[in-house]
């Protein structure tokens, strides 16, 4: 496989109570997952909060590290990773992308896909997704398959075991600056 291109993976957190109980169960030093297009991570997916003041309203959300929810907790850690990739891979993900854009008001936060994990069977429904589920789908979906288990099983910490993914970035996302290759 030619790598032409990368794609970023930004695993956080942000310290909220939620996360806190994700980690008390976990053990993972972070538990949400992203992704982006550019090492600036001006394109950067997932599913989360939907308003960074109600943590309960959730789906898919386009990130920005430094509005949102982000700056509600300037505290954040965060690891990025990135993943070699061809064109034709990029050229597919944006594809899958852009179904998740155009209906992106249909998705809801699979709260119950987290509680799967735990019980390490996995809780699917129709236009719902978990952060990490959704990168996982994303990355599948375009023939790149970094695991041997299903997307709904795929947790944050799962892309920091990842042997194919190469450490771009650790500490806080309020000092992160990408840089140029």
């Amino acid at each position: 496989m030619s790598a032409d291109r990368s794609v970023y993976i930004m695993l956080t957190n942000t310290g909220t109570l939620f996360t806190k109980l994700i980690q008390g169960y976990t053990k993972a030093p972070y538990n949400h997952a992203s992704i982006s297009f550019n090492r600036e991570l001006s394109e950067l997916y997932s599913f989360g909060r939907k308003h960074p003041a109600n943590p309960l309203n959730g789906g898919f959300v386009k990130e920005d590290i430094r509005t949102g929810t982000y700056s509600k907790y300037p505290e954040t850690t965060c690891v990025i990773y990135e993943l070699q990739v061809t064109d034709r891979e990029v050229e597919k993900m944006k594809r899958v992308l852009q179904v998740f854009i155009r209906s992106r008001q249909k998705y809801l936060y699979n709260i119950l896909g987290v509680i799967g994990i735990a019980l390490k069977e996995p809780v699917e429904f129709s236009n719902s997704y978990f952060c990490s589920q959704f990168v996982a789908e994303i990355l599948e979906r375009s023939g790149i398959k970094l695991w041997n288990k299903l997307p709904a099983l795929v947790t944050p910490d799962d892309f920091r075991q990842s042997d194919r993914l190469q450490l771009v970035y650790y500490g806080k996302l309020s000092e992160y600056k990408p840089s140029s290759k």
